[in-house]
C-alpha cells in the first residue's frame, strides 16, 4: 500500500471518529478487501467462509475500539495489530473447539412419519409380541412383565416378586434373548 492510500485511510479513521459517518462507510469499504487479503495469505488452510467470519470479527473488533485510534500514531499497523489480535482469537478458539468435539461418521435421520425413524432391530407387531411374552418362562414373563411392561423399577419388582434385584436382571436379559429367538424363527 502506498504512504497516500495509507495517510489517506488514517484521515478517514480521524473524519470517522469525529462523526462522520460517510468516511466510515468508506473506510470500511476499503479496509475490508486489504483485512480478508491477510487473512487469506496468513491462514491459507481455512475455507473462504472461516475466512469472511474472522475478517466480520476484526471489523467488530474495529468499530468497539475505534475511540483508541490516536491519530498522531500510523493508521496501518494500529489496523494489522487489531488483525493479528483476532486472528489469534480465532485460532485459540478453533483449538478449545476442536478439543471438545466427537466426530461422527453416521449422522442420523429423523422424519415426521415414525415408520422412517426406525433404527435397527426394531419389533412392529404388537401382537406377536404379547404372544412370544405367553410362550416364556413364567419367572421371566413376570420379570418382563413388572419391568418392561409397567416400567417398575428394581426395586419395586423385587420387593412385589421376592426376587433379588440381581435375579430380575438375569430373568429379564434371558427373556429378551428368548423374544429375540421366538420372534425371528416365529416358533
Amino acid at each position: 500500500m502506498q504512504i497516500d492510500q495509507a495517510r489517506q485511510l488514517a484521515d478517514l479513521m480521524c473524519a470517522a471518529q469525529d462523526g462522520d459517518q460517510q468516511a466510515y462507510i468508506q473506510l470500511l469499504t476499503e479496509i475490508t478487501p486489504l483485512v480478508r487479503n491477510t487473512v487469506r495469505a496468513r491462514r491459507r488452510f481455512l475455507q473462504n467462509q472461516d475466512i469472511e467470519d474472522i475478517t466480520q470479527d476484526i471489523l467488530l473488533s474495529l468499530h468497539t475500539v475505534r475511540a483508541t485510534y490516536d491519530p498522531k500514531r500510523p493508521f496501518l499497523p494500529w489496523l494489522m495489530a487489531i488483525t493479528r489480535h483476532r486472528m489469534a482469537d480465532a485460532a485459540r478458539r478453533d483449538i478449545r473447539r476442536a478439543a471438545n468435539e466427537t466426530l461422527v461418521e453416521f449422522l442420523p435421520e429423523t422424519f415426521l412419519e415414525d415408520e422412517t425413524n426406525i433404527l435397527g432391530e426394531t419389533y412392529r407387531d404388537p401382537e406377536a409380541l404379547k404372544q412370544a411374552i405367553g410362550k416364556l418362562p413364567s419367572g421371566q414373563r413376570n420379570a418382563v412383565e413388572m419391568l418392561k411392561l409397567r416400567e417398575m423399577t428394581l426395586k419395586e419388582a423385587s420387593a412385589l416378586s421376592g426376587k433379588s434385584i440381581s435375579s430380575l436382571k438375569v430373568s429379564v436379559h434371558r427373556a429378551i434373548i428368548t423374544l429375540r429367538n421366538i420372534l425371528k424363527t416365529g416358533a
